[in-house]
């Protein structure tokens, strides 16, 4: 039993590393849904937003067969991200404000973009159950009852692993939020990372079985994997420097 717990203990920890590691880009794109709400609301909507995830993800653990089938919400996730990140650079180059009234944000502004949180949310979540599941089965079995169609033991450690992922996320956001807003040259660096995450979906959602465009497991193929982190590095970096040398150039 002590060798038993050990391994679900070993493999809890990897996978809240690879939460973590999931909700780091993933942290990014909800700092820049929520920018644009006044600093009260913007707690409210990571709160309200990832609230709901905590429920999803329960959900999901139950319905994950079900959900796999489906890669139509990964698409619109990765064709939303996409469509902001392009518009946001867009809009940029043409010189128009990135603001919103206060009384566009109290109203319905506030819920659409928890219901935003929500749906970016779902998206990301399908990849990280993937994983969390693939994890799980790996393990001996673990009490003589099952959740779900899976081992009470298994699933305790899948959804354990995915609600700290949630919470990793929740801070993460709201430390990306504070530094957007202390380092505004930031933000057209954050939005190439909304959109590389959107390729990261489009990516996910050809390797799916019934597309069939990529090869299935080419999402958590170590060369991929390598390449997207290595790509989100020097996005980050390149937005840093830009950012220090528009300082220097503002401050001279």
């Amino acid at each position: 039993m002590d060798t038993i717990l050990l391994e679900y203990a070993w493999v809890l920890l990897v996978l809240i590393g690879l939460e973590g590691l999931l909700a780091a880009d993933n942290a990014v794109v909800m700092a820049v849904m929520v920018k644009h709400l006044p600093k009260p609301q913007q707690k409210k909507a990571l709160f309200y937003g990832l609230a709901g995830a905590f429920i999803f993800r329960f959900a999901a653990l139950f319905m994950i067969t079900f959900l796999v089938n489906i890669w139509q919400i990964q698409a619109l996730g990765a064709a939303y991200l996409l469509f902001i990140a392009v518009k946001h650079i867009y809009d940029q180059r043409k010189g128009e404000e990135h603001t919103i009234e206060p009384e566009t944000t109290k109203g319905s502004g506030f819920w659409m973009t928890v219901l935003k949180v929500e749906l970016a949310d779902i998206a990301f979540a399908i990849d990280s159950m993937l994983a969390a599941v693939a994890l799980a089965v790996t393990l001996p079995h673990l009490g003589d009852f099952d959740i779900g169609g899976i081992n009470g033991g298994q699933f305790g450690v899948m959804l354990a692993g995915g609600l700290i992922g949630v919470i990793i996320m929740r801070f993460a956001a709201h430390k990306f939020v504070r530094l957007l807003e202390k380092y505004p040259q930031l933000e057209t660096a954050a939005f190439v990372v909304v959109g590389w995450v959107g390729v990261k979906l489009v990516v996910l959602t050809l390797s799916h079985d019934k597309l069939g465009v990529l090869p299935h497991d080419f999402p958590h193929s170590t060369p991929w994997t390598i390449t997207f982190w290595l790509v989100l590095l020097g996005i980050v970096l390149t937005g840093v420097f830009t950012g220090l040398k528009k300082n220097k150039e503002q401050n001279a």
